[in-house]
């Protein structure tokens, strides 16, 4: 599984003009999910963002994570986190997880991110074509890869 974190003081994503979910202070996750990945990964990827200390403290250094600073998490499915490039120009989404593999696994990401004291947790909606508000702040943008943590 991969999950880009984007840190945010507002994250919306919307579905055919109707808001599906919406946090303040937090990160966006952009969640992608290939063949192999397994519920194991899923509760690596959440804890891994749960405790991610990249929030500024009073002092203004990145050292507080989610739960100190009481922020929430949008969680958005992205199958093109997998995309090949290397190729021609149009890129190959072969390595990406069918919807029957991946959509329980973006949603047990997010149920972990709770598990794990995310107090709130909102989403997008899966395989739908959304529209995502991100305000980016820092900018701060962490790539998170399942295949390249410890567990």
């Amino acid at each position: 599984m991969r999950v880009i974190l984007q840190r945010v003081d507002f994250g919306q994503v919307t579905v055919e003009g109707q808001t599906t979910g919406q946090i303040a202070r937090g990160f966006v996750a952009l969640v992608g999910v290939t063949h192999a990945d397994a519920p194991a990964q899923a509760d690596l990827l959440a804890r891994k963002t749960a405790q991610l200390r990249v929030f500024e403290d009073e002092a203004g250094k990145m050292n507080l994570a989610l739960a100190d600073v009481g922020g929430g998490v949008l969680v958005v499915s992205q199958f093109t986190l997998y995309a090949d490039a290397r190729k021609g120009r149009r890129p190959s989404f072969t390595e990406a997880a069918r919807p029957d593999h991946a959509a329980p696994l973006v949603a047990l990401y997010a149920q972990k991110l709770a598990d794990y004291g995310v107090q709130r947790v909102e989403h997008g909606v899966f395989g739908a074509m959304m529209q995502v508000i991100i305000h980016n702040t820092g900018p701060v943008t962490i790539w998170l890869d399942s295949a390249e943590l410890e567990a």
